[in-house]
């Protein structure tokens, strides 16, 4: 009984942390996200917008052939979960980093399919990358890592490492949930409603083929 007045013991006290942490997690993202992170990307990105900055980080941390290459398409899929987007603007944006004075990137018709690109980082591109990591340290060092202890900041780094990790997983099976469901309407909507598979006879043969038809109302009956 005193389990149920107190919230249901062991659980409810759970309960009741996990909520604490996600409260006082909540009251973080404001100075981290719109002070911290926002001011280390300033510090970043030059000369660069934000969407250009976002696409050499991008194509960094998510490409292949060691972070030097993206497909736009999977460009414009990751940045319109951080930017409100379109896939033109995008394009467009690319095409900007491509040509002088910029020359950051470079855009190569994809092998696997001719309406897609390639996106590569020219050597001009790798060099202000890695001005940009260096930056970031530097603003990093200053302002985070010169502030705290060594354990507070490997605790701090394996939260973060952790988080990081949890939110990719949920992620990854909210991604795969949603394709199954695709998957599973389009089939349906592949089959069609209501087919019924039949068997007729050929008009020069006595030989039965099987077709797909509709089934057939049944003829009204006149009194």
């Amino acid at each position: 009984m005193s389990d149920v007045v107190n919230g249901g013991g062991a659980s409810g006290r759970r309960s009741r942390v996990v909520r604490r942490h996600a409260a006082e997690l909540l009251e973080l993202f404001y100075p981290i996200h719109y002070r911290g992170n926002m001011a280390a990307e300033d510090a970043m990105r030059g000369d660069l917008t934000r969407k250009q900055a976002a696409i050499l980080w991008l194509i960094r941390s998510a490409g292949s052939e060691d972070g030097r290459c993206l497909r736009r398409k999977e460009i414009v899929v990751r940045l319109q979960d951080w930017f409100d987007v379109s896939s033109p603007a995008v394009t467009q944006a690319l095409r900007a980093m491509a040509r002088p004075p910029l020359g950051l990137v470079r855009l190569v018709e994809d092998a696997d399919s001719g309406r897609e690109k390639r996106v590569f980082l020219t050597p001009k591109g790798e060099r202000f990358l890695q001005t940009m990591v260096e930056r970031g340290r530097d603003f990093l060092q200053k302002m985070v890592v010169e502030q705290l202890s060594e354990h507070q900041m490997s605790q701090g780094i394996k939260f973060l490492r952790a988080g990081v990790e949890a939110f990719e997983r949920i992620h990854a099976n909210a991604l795969d949930g949603a394709k199954n469901v695709g998957r599973k309407s389009r089939a349906r909507t592949d089959r069609g409603p209501g087919l019924k598979r039949t068997a007729t006879r050929t008009p020069d043969s006595s030989t039965a083929v099987a077709e797909d038809r509709l089934p057939v109302a049944p003829e009204a009956t006149v009194n």
